[in-house]
């Protein structure tokens, strides 16, 4: 059944989105946001945008849909469940494997298995594509990432991520050889002005990005880094590496064009995942192998 909610603003001068998270919280957001970008938040019968700033007084009537029915098809696909309970699991994603059904990829994704696995019982915030999915990494990057199988869960999580709570560790092989030890990068990033499909810090709506990282190991040609995010825009970690001159070995489209070593996607492992449980209130964390294509790589630019 579709819902309606109708407020009367009591409070002045906040983002019309911001004030409806907080009201209507069993709502995340973005979902509020995508609400209002469609047309179903009228401000005194209005159309209005996520960013108005409410009056005291205002009549909001928001207008929620039935979800559609999920057409995503579950396939039993074989992944790495590394935990699970009723409220969550954690998924150590192998390199290649898209998270989402999108253009190009409609089946074989993770999110086609984890239909499959958990009976379609995943929150429904980020709608029929993207059930249960809190947060992604690139087809090309292995690694860790939470996945919630109920909206509350799925919206406390999310809350984690806005307020960079969550810990997120990943490695990485970059280009070159980083004789600093330690270090932070804080550049905004946004959609390329040129390339739409790209990520850039030369860009005219970035977001404030933070990465910071510091050395494992220095190879011949190449350093292995540990990287943790403090926010978690598109790209991040391909970006900044990108930016300050040690592109990630094997990224096609941040990295060297001429890569001699014709690595195939991007060498990044999600490797490190800790937050607070939505249920337990316990603070929980999840550490992952380095992939078998990792340690080879690994391997070969030690004996060169």
């Amino acid at each position: 059944m579709d819902k309606d909610y109708k407020i009367i603003s009591k409070e002045s001068n906040i983002r019309l989105d911001y004030y409806l998270s907080n009201k209507l919280n069993n709502l995340s957001r973005s979902y509020i946001k995508e609400l209002i970008l469609e047309g179903k938040v009228r401000i005194n019968s209005k159309i209005t945008k996520p960013g108005y700033k409410i009056n005291m007084g205002d009549n909001i009537e928001v207008f929620v849909p039935e979800p559609e029915v999920l057409d995503v098809v579950a396939e039993k696909i074989k992944i790495n469940i590394i935990y699970e309970d009723n409220y969550l699991l954690v998924v150590n994603k192998e390199k290649g494997m898209v998270v989402h059904p999108s253009n190009g990829h409609l089946k074989g994704t993770l999110v086609n298995a984890l239909m499959f696995w958990c009976d379609g019982k995943l929150s429904q915030i980020n709608g029929i594509i993207r059930p249960g999915i809190v947060h992604r990494i690139d087809m090309d990057t292995s690694g860790l990432l939470v996945v919630a199988k109920d909206n509350e869960t799925h919206i406390n999580l999310a809350k984690q991520l806005k307020e960079h709570t969550i810990k997120r560790e990943y490695e990485a092989l970059v280009h070159g050889t980083m004789y600093e030890e330690t270090g932070k990068i804080e550049i905004p990033i946004g959609r390329d002005t040129v390339h739409r499909k790209k990520m850039s810090v030369r860009t005219n709506n970035g977001k404030f990005a933070v990465t910071n990282f510091s050395v494992i190991e220095r190879l011949k040609f190449v350093t292995h880094l540990k990287l943790r995010l403090e926010t978690g825009r598109t790209h991040q970690i391909r970006v900044h590496m990108a930016y300050i001159g040690f592109p990630i070995v094997g990224d096609s489209v941040y990295g060297n064009r001429n890569d001699k070593f014709k690595e195939k996607g991007q060498t990044l492992h999600a490797k490190n995942l800790g937050f607070i449980h939505p249920k337990t209130k316990k603070y929980i964390e999840f550490n992952s192998e380095l992939p078998e294509y990792f340690k080879s790589l690994i391997d070969y630019y030690d004996n060169i």
